[in-house]
């Protein structure tokens, strides 16, 4: 065993750095996760995942299991070496006790525990509990098991104590808490959320086991395992699944240098569309960074040199841009840096500059050597960027003559009616499903803050057009003129005339249609509107329900029961329940009244919490291929509810 193995191995109380107290974390739980939310909810089971991933990372675990348990608690098991149980010697309690409920106690500052971490700040052990009910604390270690339970955010009720023995080569932390049900808004855990972040990291962590098991569902007792050999060359074949590539290979490329590890798997498809997602030790890197700069920056060089090396590109041609080259390309770049710095509260952008050289060389170098020996893939690579270059060359023609559109122009053709405002802040637009209801929408809305777009028929599915096609589709540009933000490498949020896009459809199978449509052109041309939280669903009312002079609306079946169950029977029983009508045969006031007055409507916010499932579903419902379709409508048949035929 070489000297660093030993110091890695190396694993007890001196390697666990104190930094500060635990005081403020309930007070003000939103400063450690973000929120309180659903979001901030499962973010308490990432915390201890981490750390479990952290051993995998330093080669130590290999299995990994979590369990909602039917209250409604998390189990989070590891085989890893176990947290340490000696004294510390600056706290003078057990480390394990440590670790739990002092901020910023962990390995991750500077001893030997770990090389590399997603965990950064140290913090995730002490933070669940801290905004727990009860946490209780397993380690295997040393031919013995041990145990500690914490209460009431943090408090310890029974010290670290020996309960039995175990194998002398059994290791491990097991941890089971319970989210404290005063300061979450929500207890309920969602399964799918945590399985695709499961599945996420089992893709990141090639030969991880990482076992998910919902054990309030009495009919699945074994749960799903994610293990990936392939690492995230498998990533690449899992969200192309839905799309047709058009090469065989996927491109794996790797290599370190001074202690930072940098791969990257690609794969170019038929699509027009580019999914590049970015990982720093397991972090995924929303806006990017160092590591994504330098891959970006040589594909664009590499392809444009081995395109006139071959003469693909001939000398009166122009070098192929970025967009060129990363249309219908999906893409994994994964960093792993023993100390990375991130820029912003979210750890969204990786500021290292020394990792943009690093991911410039390595990612050229392997690319290079691949478009050599392989020149049929290669030629069919240059070929779908230049149609994308020449299909970029059109857009742009288009985008110039949709700028040059003003609103005027729109409202000459009748189909903007504008509000008075020109605060965007307060101002809001209904893109409204037909003529019919649009007229109803101009007449019940306020003229001041909101603004009528009805359109016509079904928009063009941008899923299966470039843009320049999708720029020539009049419904499409008067969205876009409407917006004010321009498109493409015009795009500027700022710009945006309005706070609220609310799309207001039937909901029937024509207007689900319609709202899927405009999603997928939000998604694919306006994706940094729907982040920003702009884009907004209308809620129409299924049902009135009318008994005296009292008038109410219901959007379902379950308020209606709901509302039902608070009347007296004698009030109920001469309740009149009418099911609504669509918004086109609605009236303004009623119109009004249910769907678009601000006091009493109800909207939900459209997001992207998962651009993969998102890009997944968009492609399957919406794209060229029909088996994933049929594959979904089999999947999915019995979940359906009141189907209009």
């Amino acid at each position: 065993m070489d000297t660093q193995e030993k110091v890695m191995n190396h694993y007890d109380a001196s390697d666990i750095q104190v930094l500060e107290g635990l005081e403020a974390v309930r007070k003000r739980p939103g400063m450690y996760i973000g929120t309180t939310d659903v979001k901030g909810l499962h973010h308490l089971v990432w915390e201890i995942v981490d750390n479990a991933i952290d051993e995998a990372l330093a080669g130590y675990c290999h299995n990994i299991e979590v369990v909602i348990n039917k209250d409604n608690s998390i189990t989070v098991k590891d085989d890893g070496r176990g947290i340490p149980v000696d004294v510390h010697p600056k706290t003078g309690i057990s480390t394990v006790e440590t670790v739990y409920t002092v901020l910023h106690a962990g390995g991750k500052f500077g001893g030997g525990g770990y090389k590399v971490s997603g965990g950064l700040h140290g913090v995730g052990a002490s933070v669940v509990n801290a905004l727990s009910r009860w946490v209780e604390v397993t380690v295997y270690k040393n031919g013995k098991i041990h145990k500690v339970r914490f209460e009431n955010g943090g408090h310890t009720v029974e010290p670290l104590h020996v309960i039995g023995d175990c194998s002398e080569n059994r290791t491990g932390t097991t941890v089971t808490f319970k989210p404290d049900p005063n300061i979450f808004d929500t207890d309920i855990y969602d399964y799918e959320t945590l399985k695709v972040r499961v599945r996420e990291l089992a893709f990141l962590n090639k030969g991880l086991s990482i076992n998910i098991r919902d054990d309030r569902d009495l009919e699945d007792t074994t749960g799903e395992t994610f293990l990936y050999e392939g690492g995230i060359s498998e990533y690449v074949r899992f969200i192309n699944q839905e799309k047709t590539p058009i090469h065989n290979n996927i491109i794996h490329l790797s290599g370190e240098k001074d202690g930072v590890f940098f791969e990257v798997a690609m794969q170019y498809n038929t699509s027009y569309n580019t999914n590049i997602y970015s990982f720093v030790n397991n972090i995924n890197t929303h806006d990017g960074g160092t590591h994504e700069d330098g891959v970006k920056r040589a594909l664009s060089r590499v392809i444009n040199n081995y395109a006139r090396k071959t003469n693909i590109l001939k000398e009166k041609d122009e070098n192929l841009k970025e967009d060129d080259v990363k249309e219908g390309l999906t893409m994994i770049i994964s960093c792993k840096h023993p100390n990375p710095q991130f820029e912003g509260q979210t750890k969204g952008r990786l500021g290292n500059s020394e990792v943009r050289a690093l991911a410039d060389s390595v990612f050229a170098e392997g690319f290079d050597r691949f478009l050599l020996e392989n020149p049929d893939e290669a030629k069919i690579i240059v070929n779908k960027a230049i149609l994308a270059r020449n299909a970029r060359m059109a857009a742009k023609r288009a985008r110039e003559a949709t700028r040059k559109s003003d609103l005027a122009v729109t409202n000459f053709f009748g189909k903007l009616s504008d509000c008075k405002s020109k605060d965007p802040s307060v101002s809001e637009i209904f893109i409204v499903e037909g003529d019919s209801a649009g007229g109803s929408a101009k007449k019940g809305r306020d003229s001041m803050t909101q603004a009528i777009l009805p359109l016509r028929g079904k928009i063009l599915n941008v899923e299966k057009a470039r843009m320049d096609k999708a720029l020539g589709n009049e419904e499409i540009k008067t969205i876009i003129t409407a917006f004010g933000t321009g498109i493409g490498e015009y795009f500027d949020l700022s710009k945006l005339r309005y706070d609220k896009i609310i799309i207001m459809t039937d909901a029937d199978v024509d207007g689900s249609h319609i709202r899927v449509l405009l999603l997928t052109l939000f998604y694919r041309f306006f994706r940094p509107i729907v982040e920003a939280g702009h884009v907004y669903a209308a809620q129409p009312p299924l049902y009135r329900i009318t008994h005296g002079k009292t008038r109410k609306y219901v959007l379902n079946d379950e308020e209606l029961a709901s509302y039902l169950a608070t009347l007296p029977d004698n009030i109920r029983s001469k309740a009149e329940i009418a099911r609504m009508k669509g918004l086109g045969e609605m009236d303004a006031d009623e119109l009004n009244e249910t769907t678009m007055d601000i006091e009493k409507r109800v909207l939900r916010k459209i997001t992207i919490d998962d651009c993969v499932a998102a890009d997944s579903v968009f492609e399957r419902l919406m794209g060229d291929e029909v088996e994933p379709r049929r594959r979904f409508i089999e999947e999915n048949a019995r979940k359906v509810k009141n189907l209009d035929v």
